[in-house]
This record gives C-alpha cells, structure tokens and sequence, in this order.
C-alpha cells in the first residue's frame, strides 16, 4: 500500500463531487428576478461552489492531507466529503449524498482503470485541478489556493518513479475493487456492463512511450535484436502523439477527469447484484474496523474535532436534490441496501487540551475569504458546521 495515495484521492473524488453539484445547480437554477426565497438562482450556485472549493483546498488541510499516510476506509472518506458538500448554504439529505458520493466513485474508479501508464492518474487530477479554477474563476483568492495545491502536487509526485505510480494505481484499485455501482452515463456509453463492471477499450492510443502491439523482438544477452516476429493482437491501437502537460498551465491531452456532465444529461445510479453481494462481504458498517482509532484521529485532524450534530427545527440553507423528483429520492432512501448506506461518523476531541487548541487553530482557517455581502442564506462556515 502506497503511503502517497490519499491526496490523489481526496482531490479527483473532490473534482467529481464538484462535478454532479454544478450540473444540479444549474438543472435547478431559477432566473433571479423568478426566483422564491427556497429556489435556487446562477449566484447561489456560484457561492456553492466557491464555498466548498474554498474549504477544500484549504492550507491546513493541504498540509496534513501530504502527509505520508496509510488510506482510510470508505466510511471514514464518506464523512469528510460529507462535511464538505455542505461547508455552503446548501444541505444534502441522506439519499442524495448516498448517490453524490455513488456517482464520485465510480467516476474515478473508471478514470484509474483507464489510465495508460500508472503516472498518468497525475494528469487526472490535473486534469479535475483545471476544471474546478474554472469554477470559480471571478475569485483570485481561491485560485490562488488551487494552484499552491498544484504545486504540491508537482512538488511531491513529480519525483516519484514509475514503480511508486504503480504502487499508487494498486492502491487505489484496493481502494475500489468492491464497487459496482451502474451508471446511467456509462451504461448509456457501453462502457459498464449490467452488474456495474467497466468494459476495458481495446483501440485508441497507446501509453505515451510505447509501441503499438503486433511486433515480438528478441534480443541477444549483448543486448543485440536477433529475432523479430509479428502477431495480430486483434485491436485497433495508434501510438500517441504527444505526452500530456504536467506544468501548470498546458494541454494534457489525456481527457480522463474532465467533466463529463457538461453535456447536461440525467446521471442515476443503481446497485449492481454484485455490490449487494459484497456489502455483505466487506461488513464494513458492522465489524468494528481495526483501523477505527486512527480513522477517527485522522478525521479529528483534518476537521478540527467538530462534532456532527442533526439538524434541529427547520432545515437551514437551500435543499439540493439529486434525484429527478423527492419521490425518486425517498424510494432511493428505503430502497438502499442497509450494508451499502454510510452513517456519518461523530467525531469530538476532548481528551487532549493542547491537541484542542491546535484543532481550533486549524479550523480556524477553514472560513471562506471572500464573503459575498449578503449573507442571509448562510452564516459563516463554523456557524454551518455546528449546525450539521
């Protein structure tokens, strides 16, 4: 197991999650002189997402999410991106952020499975990286935040060797390896099958550095060619052109993480017989996880010992559905198989002072920089926190 695997994933399921909110937002996006007090307009979801990129890339965050760590488990992930998606005026109930976090998944799962070389998955995320500047593209500050993340990035990953990318890609795979989640997008696209496992392509380009398939050599133990025979490999393979772009700003050819909801179509997920299957096999929500503690301590780290509360009274902020209608998400709730649904994890810090005050300190930093003058949807982002 890779100890450098947990930015990657953080950041790519992040950009995925940014994904779906946008292409909802604007599915429900009411003209503002239109718009009731409970309806969404364009300015609420530019708040949205500038709120929760905000947060995301925060420096403190950054700064422990680098630090050379074994992955957590699925739940433990579920939490923070749980604490994430509503670090905004906008509340998420329990079936849409099940399928949210589906949707984030299976996405990225596709993305590590279909990349040509293990290094590419950098790309990826540059790739995700790119996209969500692009979202908040009226707020300096923040993309300020994005590219010091970058530069992380390049910083950490840029000296890893083909062997440790490797690594990275098994890591994740493990990480994925008991989803099968259908997508309407990639059953539509034919690149998932019926029991939610992807169809691996045989055409397109090869990994960058590499010949097409057909030719066997064999050499001398001088290192001398002294044989060449040919084979039909049965594909439609093309060498690739050009090397995708790790700098900052640059083409990175590889299209794994852009946004494939730009087209704006309906995204549903379904649970695959396989996935019912092996939630009973993973028992992760019943069998007390070995790695629980450090779970919780990680989670303590990066959100600042907050504890997670149910909302009292009436729900605050604006309501996102990610189902078609409230109808589809309350048969989504009761339909979910209980071994695949993710109770959000309670987490205080009490027992340490001195660790109380740093985690005060670092949540501290998690505010949003640029406050948009009206804030009668929302309060301040501790405000929003202790309110979950």
């Amino acid at each position: 197991m890779s100890v450098r695997t947990l930015p990657l994933l953080f950041l790519n399921l992040g950009g995925e999650m940014l994904y779906v909110l946008d292409q909802r937002l604007r599915a429900q996006n009411i003209p503002g002189d239109k718009a009731r007090k409970d309806e969404w307009t364009e300015v609420d979801r530019k708040r949205v997402l500038n709120d929760i990129i905000s947060t995301m890339f925060n420096r403190k965050f950054m700064e422990e999410l680098f630090k050379p760590q074994e992955l957590y488990s699925k739940k433990a992930l579920r939490t923070v991106y749980d604490r994430l998606a509503h670090a905004s005026i906008m509340r998420l109930n329990q079936a849409s952020m099940d399928k949210l976090y589906d949707l984030m998944t299976m996405a990225f799962k596709y993305q590590v499975l279909l990349c040509p070389r293990p290094k590419d998955v950098l790309l990826v995320t540059f790739n995700h990286l790119d996209a969500i500047k692009g979202f908040v593209q009226d707020s300096p500050t923040v993309i300020h935040q994005v590219d010091e993340t970058f530069r992380q990035l390049s910083e950490v990953y840029g000296k890893l060797s083909e062997g440790e990318f490797q690594l990275i890609r098994q890591t994740l795979l493990i990480f994925f390896q008991d989803l099968h989640i259908r997508v309407s997008t990639f059953l539509k696209d034919k690149v998932q099958n019926s029991n939610g496992r992807f169809v691996l392509p045989v055409s397109g380009p090869v990994p960058w550095g590499t010949e097409v398939p057909g030719v066997i050599r064999v050499f001398s133990v001088k290192g001398k060619e002294v044989k060449k025979m040919k084979f039909r490999h049965g594909g439609d393979y093309v060498a690739a052109q050009k090397e995708g772009s790790f700098e900052l700003y640059g083409d990175r050819v590889l299209k794994l993480g852009t946004n494939m909801y730009s087209a704006s179509r309906p995204v549903e997920t379904h649970m695959s017989a396989t996935s019912k299957n092996a939630a009973s096999r993973a028992q992760e929500n019943i069998v007390p996880n070995p790695l629980a503690k450090e779970e919780l301590n990680f989670l303590a780290r990066l959100m600042g010992g907050m504890e997670i509360k149910k909302l009292s009274g009436p729900e605050p902020g604006f309501r996102l559905n990610l189902f078609t209608t409230d109808e589809e998400e309350e048969h989504a709730a009761l339909s979910r198989p209980e071994e695949l649904s993710y109770e959000v994890i309670s987490i205080q810090a009490t027992q340490d002072q001195q660790r109380n005050e740093e985690l005060a300190r670092i949540m501290g930093e998690f505010e949003i920089t640029e406050q948009p003058e009206n804030t009668s949807k929302g309060d301040d982002l501790l405000a929003m926190m202790d309110r979950l």
